[in-house]
C-alpha cells in the first residue's frame, strides 16, 4: 500500500513561492495499475517524485507498507528506491556511452550484484534482445524506452513509476508502451503508477486520478 497524507510542496522562484501540491491525499493498493493524469504544470511529475522519494515534501508524509518515506536515513532511502522502485521517465535517462545491456544491469551493478544474463532477459521481455550491444543513439525513441522498462525491472521492484513515458513518442509507439507496461503488472504484480496529460492513456487505470488545482481527485468510470 502507497499512501500520502496531507502533502505540500512549495518551489521558490526569486523571492516568490509557488505553491504546486497543498494538502494532497491519496492511497494506491498494493498490485494496482493507477493512472494520474493533468495538464502540464498541474504537479503530478512533482507528485511522482514525492511518492518516489526523489524529493522530500514541505509538509505531510509518504507511507510504503507502513514505513514513512521520512522516517529513513539518506542511505536507507537510496537503498529502498534501488531496491523496491522502478522509475521510467519521459527522457529515458540512459547513458550514452552504455550499450543496452549495461543501462540495463546498472542497478544491479550499484548493488554489486551484477548478472548480465537476467539483463538480458528482461531485454528479451521487451523486445529488444536483438538490440544489446547498440548504444542509445542507434535505438529509436520506442526501443530506448523499452530499455529503460527493462532497467526500471532489474531489481524486481514492487512499486513502478512512471513519469508521462509516451510523451516523446508518436501514437502508436505510445500505445506500444503502454500496452507493454500493462503486460508487466498483470505478469509481475507490481503496483504501477503511471503519470500522463493523456486522457486516452488515463482511462486504462484500474485507478485514475486527476491533477487539479494542486489537489488530486479520484475519477469514477467514464469520467472523460
Amino acid at each position: 500500500m502507497l499512501t500520502a497524507h496531507n502533502l505540500r510542496k512549495n518551489y521558490s522562484i526569486g523571492p516568490r513561492q509557488t505553491s504546486v501540491i497543498d494538502q494532497l491525499n491519496l492511497e494506491i493498493p498494493s498490485h494496482t495499475f493507477a493512472t494520474i493524469q493533468g495538464v502540464s504544470g498541474s504537479g503530478k511529475s512533482t507528485l511522482l517524485h514525492l511518492l518516489g522519494g526523489l524529493d522530500t515534501p514541505d509538509e505531510g508524509e509518504v507511507r510504503w507498507n507502513n514505513t514513512s518515506l521520512s522516517s529513513l536515513t539518506q542511505n536507507a532511502l537510496s537503498e529502498w528506491r534501488n531496491l523496491s522502485v522502478g522509475f521510467i521517465f519521459q527522457s529515458y535517462h540512459l547513458l550514452q556511452e552504455l550499450n543496452a545491456l549495461e543501462n540495463v544491469e546498472l542497478p544491479a551493478m550499484i548493488q554489486g550484484k551484477e548478472n548480465p544474463e537476467l539483463s538480458y532477459a528482461l531485454l528479451e521481455k521487451v523486445g529488444l534482445s536483438h538490440r544489446t550491444d547498440h548504444r542509445p543513439l542507434e535505438l529509436s525513441g520506442g526501443e530506448q524506452q523499452r530499455v529503460a522498462i527493462a532497467r526500471a525491472l532489474r531489481n524486481r521492484p514492487q512499486l513502478l513509476l512512471a513519469d508521462e513515458p509516451t510523451g516523446n513518442l508518436d501514437r502508436q509507439t505510445a500505445h506500444g508502451i503502454v500496452d507493454l507496461l500493462l503486460k508487466i503488472h498483470q505478469e509481475e504484480k507490481i503496483t504501477v503508477i503511471l503519470v500522463t496529460h493523456d486522457a486516452e492513456i488515463a482511462q486504462l487505470g484500474e485507478l485514475r486520478f486527476k491533477m487539479e488545482n494542486q489537489k488530486i481527485i479520484r475519477l469514477v468510470p467514464h469520467s472523460f
